[in-house]
């Protein structure tokens, strides 16, 4: 059983993340944040008594389960509202990719300002790849290289079987890899 403090600090630790993968989902930063919300209210609420090494695979299904329901509810409205057309992303307030830089305590404090910008502008093009991505490939991916879930663990989230999750980081990967190499970045 977690305590409230574990709770806490996990909620913590996967506040960031959580926001990017729902981001990079419904490319909305205010939905984001309204999904990432949720979701940690979820957990806390019903899921608070469950031991701390259950919460991460858990909160995983939670968020990908509300992206999921969050897409569904949209293409319902949207087939009784409006155009497809409304629902893409603005283009006039694209989100700061230097917002989205993780300080590294153990880098260089006299690195210079030209590798800072290399950096900036390699994390914003694989921000644009993982946003043209199929949805299923980019959560595989995202679950299992940027959340760390191993292959049973994203099956599990994702409600699949083990070779799918495999097929779609193995697609996922060489897609990104070949966005990534027609930008003039090799791995």
């Amino acid at each position: 059983m977690a305590s409230r403090a574990e709770l806490s600090n996990f909620l913590a630790s996967v506040e960031r993340r959580a926001y990017k993968q729902a981001l990079f989902a419904v490319r909305d930063e205010e939905v984001a944040l309204d999904i990432v919300q949720d979701c940690m209210m979820r957990i806390a609420e019903k899921y608070g008594d469950r031991p701390a090494e259950e919460l991460p695979p858990l909160f995983q299904r939670i968020l990908q389960n509300a992206i999921r329901d969050h897409y569904r509810r949209s293409r319902t409205h949207a087939e009784r509202f409006t155009s497809l057309s409304a629902f893409e992303g603005d283009e006039e307030n694209p989100a700061d990719a230097l917002e989205t830089l993780e300080t590294d305590e153990d880098a260089n404090p006299f690195a210079g300002p030209l590798d800072a910008l290399l950096q900036a502008e390699t994390l914003n093009l694989v921000e644009e790849a993982l946003q043209n991505l199929p949805p299923r490939q980019r959560e595989a991916f995202l679950l299992r290289y940027w959340e760390g879930l191993d292959i049973a663990e994203t099956a599990a989230v994702m409600g699949c079987t083990e070779g799918s999750v495999k097929t779609h980081c193995s697609r996922a990967t060489h897609a990104l890899a070949a966005a990534l190499e027609a930008k003039g970045i090799r791995p």
